[in-house]
């Protein structure tokens, strides 16, 4: 491949699908990416979501890695405020025991929920101020370094789990380079400050004892199909699934039927909503490998992580396949 490519699994969950039959799709997923070069698979902390399964981040990879042989598995990630650092060092650490090799651990400070969850899940408000440190902490724990007098990580002490810091504004951007760690920004969803946050990245950059050098990793949605119309419809279904999901809220909410998401697509509100997935890859395989080609030029990309997006579980899987086929088809 012309630059490294991971995958970020959303591990959606369909109308009419059960968790389970979310979690085999990660996996078949999972096995397939393996197969066709992929770097890594991500899974995101997100709570209260009734189209997302990954919550329980951790299991979730667990259970992939036993399916899987040599892929990275990790989070994309884990919303460290929600968590005690040493508890998040202890399932990692587990699970780098286990599979030792394979995991990474990438980390956010958003809650991954709304209010009403946040304060289900016992979070302080305030808890976000604290990620910095919180970062510091747990990384000694990994280390075996704990900053913590006669606390240990058990296990988890001496793994030195890789860690990744993951952003969509200049914070991360700041203090993945203050700190020497790899950045992944979050442009599949969220891409306005992209360029910026990835050039303060570079340019601030301090190299550590886990990164000599930055590692920059973007986020890119991508369908990719045999036929270019296939692959808009299938991108159109998946936009009208997330249009839907962000206005169909409140005690007042209904079901939109696709006239009226089109049309709420042309508003400010609907154009401000579509733009969150203004770096899509969509189209045939050459058409994704020419999006992905350039868009790694400009966002200064080490490494881009995509999102399939492909509604259906089968459809999802040939993107997978074809945008690799594609990409290593490029190699000089």
């Amino acid at each position: 491949m012309t630059i490294p490519l991971s995958i970020l699994d959303l591990a959606p969950i369909a109308p009419g699908q059960t968790a389970k039959e979310s979690f085999a799709a990660s996996v078949a997923l999972a096995q397939i990416a393996e197969k066709s070069g992929y770097r890594r698979v991500w899974y995101a902390e997100h709570h209260n979501m009734p189209t997302i399964a990954s919550s329980a981040t951790s299991i979730l990879i667990g259970h992939v890695a036993a399916q899987t042989t040599t892929i990275r598995l990790g989070a994309g990630g884990i919303m460290l405020p929600n968590h005690a650092p040493i508890t998040i060092a202890e399932q990692f650490g587990t699970l780098e025991s286990i599979y030792p090799g394979r995991i990474d651990l990438g980390l956010g400070r958003a809650p991954g929920s709304d209010q009403n969850t946040m304060r289900a899940m016992r979070r302080d408000p305030m808890s976000a101020e604290q990620f910095p440190q919180d970062v510091l902490e747990l990384q000694a724990y990994l280390r075996g370094e704990s900053l913590i007098p006669g606390v240990q990580a058990i296990p988890g002490a001496g793994t030195n789990v890789p860690l990744y810091i993951l952003g969509s504004s200049l914070f991360g951007a700041q203090l993945a380079a203050a700190l020497g760690l790899p950045y992944a920004f979050a442009s599949h969803f969220a891409p306005d400050a992209l360029h910026e946050a990835m050039s303060v990245y570079r340019n601030d950059f301090k190299p550590s004892g886990q990164l000599s050098e930055p590692w920059a990793i973007a986020g890119v949605n991508a369908v990719a199909a045999d036929d270019a119309a296939d692959a808009s419809q299938q991108f159109e279904s998946t936009r009208r699934t997330r249009v839907r999901g962000l206005v169909a809220r409140g005690p007042a909410a209904r079901d939109y039927d696709d006239d009226e998401i089109d049309a709420f697509l042309t508003t400010p509100d609907g154009r401000q909503i579509a733009n969150m997935m203004r770096y899509s890859a969509v189209g045939t395989p050459t058409e994704v490998r020419g999006f992905l080609e350039e868009f790694a030029a400009s966002a200064q990309a080490d490494e881009l992580i995509v999102a399939h997006q492909s509604p259906l579980i089968a459809d999802r899987l040939r993107s997978v396949e074809l945008t690799a086929d594609a990409m290593n088809s490029a190699k000089v």
